[in-house]
């Protein structure tokens, strides 16, 4: 196979925790993989050769929080928090809405136009929840059609109870019927366990049935409020619990003491106006953290790694090196991955070349593109 060894990297951040940043670097890739990483002047021959001009390598985003199966608009929901209106997350019934009534096609297709946004963006794997079809039909085509984009599929059918249904009744059916139906398109299940939306039973009998289908845990957990999330996720060894805005004393223990990744969604706080959550109090307790875009067409409309990263640093008191950990090793670790968010020998070679000089432009440049070069499984896209 041909090997090709891209030199002269300014810094390279591999996201391995035995050594996370190498000056002066080099990479050499080979059938889809990294096959050596290190100092420039120890490369071996490749090959062919690529010149990175001084400029930083890192891993390709890991975006393990997505929401990108939808139809419509909220830009007027997002318009009336600006002038003062609290978010509640009722207006998940509006995209829910418009999803059931657009077309497989359409779906697909905006879908695709978000996956292919975020890769120009340097996010190279994202998980796709559904979640706004609510219906057994509408949540099985929504996962057959987020099969086509990514290997991260989660069913999501427990994300708000649809208007005029008893929620016992819904609960049995996500359960029972809807579950049936969605896991065989499904790795995950999730459920936004949350006032107004599921509360901590509602929340185990679902995931302790997804289990039983053979599909991974996640939770949307204590975004809103204190409640049960966190502590439910650690209990059933989920791989995650996403976004942990309000925790108490006892819910960061349990994430420091666990397997479960604390997943950041700071794109939310910023679109809702709301408090953001203590990255500084996990990472300090000794919780893994991760972010994530959790891209959605209400409360957090961007499909930017690098914002998140940004907001990360300036609102959740995170350092840089945190931040870019957080965004391509943690968010691996979100979805227990090991051959993605790093560049060490074996992972896939996912890779970002950034205009600029080290990947703390990242959060020291916000809003601009510093987006070079963009690898996926060792091709240049």
């Amino acid at each position: 196979m041909t090997t090709t060894l891209i030199d002269h990297i300014g810094l390279l951040y591999t996201g391995d925790p035995e050594r996370e940043e190498i000056a002066d670097a080099a990479l050499v890739l080979e059938d889809g993989l990294v096959a050596w990483a290190g100092p420039a002047g120890a490369a071996p021959d490749a090959d062919e050769r690529m010149d990175a001009g001084g400029r930083a390598v890192i891993p390709g985003f890991v975006d393990s929080h997505a929401h990108l199966i939808f139809a419509g608009d909220r830009t007027a929901e997002f318009q009336a928090r600006m002038s003062g209106e609290p978010y509640t997350g009722g207006g998940i019934r509006t995209t829910v809405a418009a999803t059931r009534e657009a077309g497989d096609a359409e779906l697909a297709t905006h879908a695709l136009s978000l996956v292919n946004e975020m890769l120009a963006q340097g996010t190279t794997t994202v998980e796709i929840k559904s979640g706004y079809g609510l219906s057994a039909e509408d949540e099985r085509r929504s996962l057959e059609i987020a099969t086509a984009l990514t290997d991260e599929t989660t069913f999501l059918g427990a994300h708000v109870v649809p208007a005029g249904v008893d929620t016992d009744s819904y609960v049995r059916l996500v359960a029972g019927e809807m579950l049936q139906e969605c896991a065989p398109f499904a790795k995950w299940v999730d459920v936004f366990c949350e006032r107004g939306a599921f509360d901590g039973d509602q929340t185990r009998e679902i995931l302790t049935a997804g289990q039983k289908a053979g599909l991974g845990v996640r939770v949307h957990a204590n975004q809103l409020t204190e409640g049960p999330g966190v502590r439910i996720a650690c209990e059933l060894g989920a791989a995650s619990a996403d976004h942990c805005t309000h925790l108490t004393a006892a819910d960061v223990d349990a994430l420091a003491s666990s397997e479960t990744v604390a997943t950041l969604l700071p794109g939310a706080e910023f679109s809702t106006r709301s408090p953001y959550p203590d990255a500084r109090r996990l990472i300090d307790a000794g919780a893994t953290v991760a972010l994530a875009t959790d891209c959605n067409p209400g409360s957090s409309f961007t499909s930017s790694m690098a914002f998140c990263v940004a907001l990360a640093v300036r609102e959740m008191r995170m350092t840089p090196l945190e931040a870019i950990r957080a965004a391509t090793y943690g968010g691996a670790r979100a979805l227990r991955r090991t051959d993605v968010g790093w560049l060490r020998r074996g992972a896939r070679a996912d890779l970002v070349v950034l205009d600029a000089p080290s990947y703390v432009h990242l959060a020291y440049r916000p809003g601009v593109p510093l987006v070079h070069q963009v690898f996926q499984g060792g091709l240049l896209l």
